[in-house]
């Protein structure tokens, strides 16, 4: 436990805002109300807006199946890991946005991707701090701090404090946890939740 808690605080993440995340969503749950996040998405302009308000996706483990592959699902719903170097999105070198394979939520920008040399995907920040929620795993007999997409909960990979700068962190990504978009497409990532929330500010 010290160990985590210990992991939490070098990451400058408090440990009770951690715990009080986990117990609000299991109240929601328990009342029967979609729990809400608040997230950045893009418009139809191709730029990103927010933070907009809007409710979790839920879906059943049969309805995860039937949209993604079984590497996919591996990964993003059993908190799965790619073989490093094997990745189809390890050496992209385009500009543009990775996005996340099950819901659609922009992640990260192709102008914080780093040669990390791990064999994974690595990037010093997410497009958005919101966009990307963080939780503790001991699995494997290791204190690591998970990533997940903060709208659906998709597991991506595990963030680490040897990064770059300006953040000196190590977002390491899985490429089947991912979609990429390139920047001159961007608007085709338009959330409705932006048009709506653009509608009402009008």
């Amino acid at each position: 436990m010290w160990a985590g808690m210990m992991f939490i605080l070098m990451l400058g993440i408090p440990a009770v805002l951690l715990q009080g995340e986990s117990s609000a969503a299991k109240a929601s749950e328990k009342k029967g109300k979609p729990q809400m996040v608040s997230v950045h998405v893009f418009n139809s302009e191709g730029k990103l807006v927010g933070p907009i308000a809007m409710p979790m996706v839920v879906k059943t483990e049969a309805e995860w199946k039937q949209q993604l592959t079984e590497e996919q699902y591996r990964i993003t719903r059993r908190a799965g890991t790619e073989p490093p170097f094997c990745g189809n999105l390890l050496d992209n070198k385009k500009e543009g946005v990775y996005a996340c394979v099950c819901c659609g939520l922009p992640l990260f920008s192709s102008n914080a991707k780093f040669q990390s040399g791990t064999g994974w995907p690595s990037f010093f920040q997410p497009i958005a701090k919101t966009n990307v929620s963080q939780k503790v795993d001991r699995s494997h007999g290791m204190v690591r701090m998970e990533i997940n997409c903060a709208r659906c909960d998709a597991h991506l990979g595990h963030v680490f404090n040897d990064g770059p700068r300006p953040t000196g962190m190590r977002f390491c990504l899985n490429s089947e946890s991912l979609t990429f978009t390139e920047a001159s497409k961007l608007s085709s990532l338009a959330d409705p939740a932006a048009a709506k929330q653009e509608a009402k500010d009008r």
